[in-house]
């Protein structure tokens, strides 16, 4: 079967199409054809290297969500799988190929109304999104800040934010163009990449008449070394979360800002959504589901690509030209 390996780390050129043996069904697992497989932000840190130190090395075959059909079980798995429409977790590895497999636990029934694209487009980052906002303890009337909003995890925070009843839900992003579709998912203010842009002045990056000075929760998906700028940003008894490190690490010293930051009282917390249960991942993701299937929950797809157009889809991620989620196709 076709499958995409990382040749060499670095750029997208170093992604390969290659053959190799359909995977084997081990107990607890089922096998899937897939239908639609999810390219995130982790794929490309792992696809650069930048996760060497965690055990991934050149030849890793990519991929961590799928769609498609279960086409056989493993031992202990009950048959009725077979034939059923799913998404599937992949964990790290595996989801770039035309055929996966995934433990049993991690497989969830798609609703009829629910594109293939769709799912692989809110499975993994709607569950980050909610979960980051409830480790926030965002209560209705608080400001919230949505950093880096573009991609998965960011569309479906604002619209989650925006219906928890956030008295404003700021984003940052690269354009009025994005900025516009934000705001059309529930942003009220709109920021550029350095959080500047005049939460009260005009043009691209307005923030508009009633604009917040701070922000009583921040979700950041970008990290890198532009943290303490958006820890300045931070109202007193605020929480900030780092969902993800795509733009890299943080400063080394950067601990030092919210010393700095004592007397506020400001929270910082990492999450992961390794750390949720999986009878709560599932809880949520299916309702989630559900939600996109009925309309209630929007899923924005960037493009759809064949699998042998790996390494384009990530070159238009490392561009920044992708507006939530690139998908691929067998």
């Amino acid at each position: 079967m076709k499958a995409v390996v990382i040749r060499t780390f670095g750029d997208p050129a170093g992604l390969e199409v290659v053959d190799v043996p359909v995977p084997v069904v081990a107990p607890g697992q089922v096998r899937v054809a897939t239908e639609a497989i999810g390219v995130g932000g982790v794929d490309a840190m792992i696809r650069r290297g930048a996760l060497a130190a965690y055990g991934f090395r050149e030849g890793h075959l990519l991929g961590s969500e799928i769609a498609g059909r279960v086409t056989e079980v493993g031992e202990g798995v009950d048959t009725s799988w077979i034939g059923r429409r799913v998404w599937a977790s992949t964990g790290l590895s595996g989801g770039y190929a035309e055929q996966a497999v995934a433990a049993v636990d991690d497989v969830l029934p798609l609703p009829d109304d629910l594109t293939d694209a769709d799912a692989v487009t809110l499975g993994s980052s709607g569950v980050v999104a909610h979960f980051a906002l409830d480790r926030a303890r965002l209560t209705p009337g608080e400001t919230v800040l949505v950093r880096g909003a573009a991609g998965g995890i960011g569309v479906t925070a604002v619209q989650l934010a925006a219906g928890q009843g956030a008295s404003a839900v700021a984003v940052t992003t690269s354009s009025a163009e994005r900025g516009a579709r934000l705001r059309d998912l529930g942003a009220t203010h709109v920021l550029d990449r350095t959080g500047e842009g005049g939460l009260d002045g005009g043009g691209f990056g307005e923030g508009g008449p009633g604009a917040p000075a701070g922000f009583d929760v921040v979700i950041d998906i970008v990290g890198g070394p532009q943290i303490p700028l958006f820890l300045d940003q931070v109202n007193a008894n605020g929480r900030y979360v780092a969902v993800g490190m795509v733009g890299g690490q943080p400063p080394a010293d950067f601990g030092m800002r919210l010393m700095d930051a004592f007397r506020t009282s400001l929270s910082f917390a990492t999450f992961s959504a390794d750390t949720v249960s999986g009878p709560d991942r599932r809880t949520v993701r299916a309702a989630q589901f559900a939600d996109a299937a009925r309309g209630t929950l929007r899923t924005v797809v960037h493009e759809v690509l064949p699998l042998d157009q790996a390494a384009r889809a990530h070159g238009e991620m490392d561009a920044g030209k992708v507006f939530g989620r690139v998908v691929l196709v067998p």
